[in-house]
């Protein structure tokens, strides 16, 4: 099993039960992909609000994911092979005005 670190940032936590920083755990081997799953299936609290996050099967457009401080895109995005003890980071840039 690997550990995984996650944030909510820009008022992402508000969907995951107003908690910023989780810790789960997914098997060795999991991508990125497979860490999106877990957290809707896990930690989302209310899966109407599953549109907010992900678009297409994918991190929803405004959102900023970091993989150990390092833009995701840089790591291969969904494809991105997760290591014990990584720090995701997930940033809304979307605010209201």
């Amino acid at each position: 099993m690997l550990t995984i670190n996650v944030e909510f940032l820009g008022g992402l936590d508000s969907i995951f039960g107003h908690v910023r920083e989780h810790t789960v755990q997914v098997e060795d081997g999991s991508n990125f992909r497979v860490l999106t799953q877990h957290l809707v299936e896990h930690l989302l609290k209310d899966r109407k609000d599953e549109d907010v996050f992900i678009e297409d099967g994918s991190i929803r457009p405004g959102i900023l994911v970091l993989i150990n401080d390092t833009d995701w895109e840089l790591e291969g995005e969904d494809e991105y092979e997760l290591q014990d003890k990584d720090l995701i980071t997930f940033t809304s840039t979307l605010h209201g005005g």
